[in-house]
């Protein structure tokens, strides 16, 4: 255990040096205090609470790039450390390979949470504040919009880690690791809605359109944020998607578990069978 938790620290600290976290806390706090203040702005007349304006707008903002800054952590962190030598020299060590990508997956996580934490919870107290209140009820919502993106970010990062364990150059993981986050934020959403929308729902009812929502993690994540609370269905237009889908927070909790755990596996087989 202690091998990990010295690789996690390791990949941290190099985060803080290469301003990784820096830059990504700012990029976030900076998008979600843009998107609160721009989105909020017609809410006093409403009547309606400007977090959960901003959970809509940053449910939509977060699917694209949550998952390019988890990519963009994982897609080398394996290949990258091959090529430059260092992997040999750190298995020279009594540390398992398993070890080595669990600790390197901690320490990515760390990153990622803590931008996401600090960005999209400085933005909404700011956002309160400004508005003069602070209405507790109207976090429980945003809580789970910062916890649902650190699972996004966490199963991202595993996929990243697969590829990361799979290819011989960096350049051939960047370029995969693109193709997958076109796929899954862009590609898979359009094919999707084509097919509801040639099929006019002959042969796809709630069930078929239940698992091909789980097959994507970023529909998980739409439905955990968008659909997991009344008001925020509402505003956000989801709630016949909701109601038809009739998932569980539970079952789409675990679905997205499983997006972290699946790609790790694989990841971790393929790291344990490659030949440095």
């Amino acid at each position: 255990m202690s091998a990990i938790f010295i690789i996690a620290g390791k990949e941290f600290r190099d985060g803080v040096r290469n301003r990784w976290i820096l830059a990504t806390t700012l990029l976030l706090a900076m998008l979600a205090l843009s998107l609160g203040f721009l989105g909020s702005t017609p809410t006093g007349a409403v009547k309606v609470d400007p977090l959960t304006v901003t959970v809509v707008s940053l449910s939509s903002l977060s699917i694209f790039l949550v998952p390019l800054l988890a990519l963009l952590l994982a897609y080398d962190a394996i290949v990258g450390e091959i090529e430059r030598g260092t992997m040999s020299l750190l298995l020279t060590y009594p540390v398992a390979r398993r070890h080595v990508l669990i600790g390197k997956f901690i320490g990515h996580l760390c990153i990622l949470s803590l931008a996401t934490i600090i960005g999209y919870g400085t933005a909404g107290l700011a956002l309160q504040l400004v508005h003069g209140e602070l209405n507790l009820a109207a976090w429980a919502p945003f809580v789970s919009l910062i916890a649902a993106s650190i699972l996004l970010g966490a199963s991202f990062l595993a996929m990243g880690y697969v590829i990361s364990a799979c290819v011989r150059e960096r350049t051939t993981a960047a370029g995969i690791a693109l193709g997958v986050w076109l796929f899954f934020v862009v590609i898979y959403d359009m094919a999707l809605l084509g097919a509801l929308v040639a099929d006019q729902g002959r042969f796809m009812g709630a069930s078929q359109l239940n698992m091909l929502l789980l097959l994507n993690p970023s529909d998980v994540y739409r439905l955990l944020n968008l659909t997991g609370y009344e008001n925020i269905s509402m505003f956000s237009g989801m709630a016949g998607l909701s109601d038809q889908a009739g998932l569980s927070m539970r079952t789409l909790i675990i679905v997205q578990l499983l997006w972290v755990a699946v790609p790790f596996s694989l990841a971790s087989l393929f790291f344990k069978r490659r030949q440095l």
